[in-house]
């Protein structure tokens, strides 16, 4: 993820949409139940998950959610998508009847994968876009994760725009010092451990900040959580459809009624 990326959808993540508005907890809730239906399907299931893009689709519309932001991030997670199905068409041979043609089985098991992935990581970066990380992690909180991990992620967040920023001002130095040559292992090497120090000197400047402020451990937010009329009608719309789709194919029904 560049710094671009990254710094877009922090700032998105603090716009007004209706899903901005959702309670973070009723958001974070029909998203895991919703990664835990895709999962659920057998191994061969294609047809049966095309449904299951009403949610993501809907989110990114009613989020405000830029399409290119979104299949930026899907370009970037399905080069480890493909590699964990890569090899299931050549192990996998098992002849597969559809209609009037014949698949090997590993095929369709390389497409579910293929959507299953698409589909979670489509959810969970619309998730991050539309609420904020602080709200995320108190929802987590909320649902008794371990303090200190709150406080790792949240550390964790801060400091990613940290290195990220760094390492772009190097590339920005390299850029104009070189030109368009490319970077030895050298130079390579000599950036990274550049890198590094300047990071390391950051975040200690920055714990400095924190402790000069009065940090003992925790991360305090000033905004509540209220959970509305509104997020219960959302939670229980995502976990119907999301349990209508996984017990009773769409696609399946929709073959039945043509042949009748």
């Amino acid at each position: 993820m560049s710094i671009l990326d990254a710094d877009l959808i922090d700032r998105h993540a603090y716009q007004d949409s209706v899903i901005h508005r959702l309670d973070p907890r009723a958001k974070l809730l029909a998203t895991m139940f919703f990664i835990i239906s895709v999962v659920s399907f057998p191994k061969y299931a294609v047809g049966e998950l095309f449904p299951f893009f009403l949610f993501p689709m809907t989110m990114a519309i009613f989020g405000f959610v830029p399409a290119k932001l979104l299949f930026r991030q899907l370009a970037l997670a399905s080069p480890f998508i493909i590699l964990v199905g890569l090899f299931n068409p050549f192990l996998d041979r098992t002849p597969v009847h559809l209609n009037s043609f014949t698949i090997n089985a590993g095929w369709l098991s390389f497409m579910s994968i293929l959507l299953r992935g698409a589909l979670c990581v489509a959810s969970a970066v619309i998730l991050i876009a539309t609420t904020s990380f602080p709200r995320l992690v108190d929802a987590m909180r909320f649902f008794k994760i371990p303090s200190a991990f709150a406080v790792q992620l949240m550390l964790l967040y801060r400091y990613l725009f940290v290195l990220l920023g760094e390492a772009q001002k190097i590339n920005h130095a390299f850029l104009l010092r070189s030109g368009n040559s490319r970077p030895t292992i050298a130079i390579a090497g000599s950036a990274l451990s550049s890198l590094l120090i300047r990071t390391i000197n950051r975040g200690e400047a920055i714990w400095n900040a924190m402790q000069a402020r009065g940090f003992e451990g925790d991360i305090l937010t000033s905004q509540q959580m209220k959970w509305k009329a509104k997020d219960s009608l959302f939670l229980c719309a995502v976990l119907i459809l999301s349990v209508l789709f996984r017990l009773f194919p769409l696609n399946q029904l929709l073959a039945s009624l043509v042949r009748t």
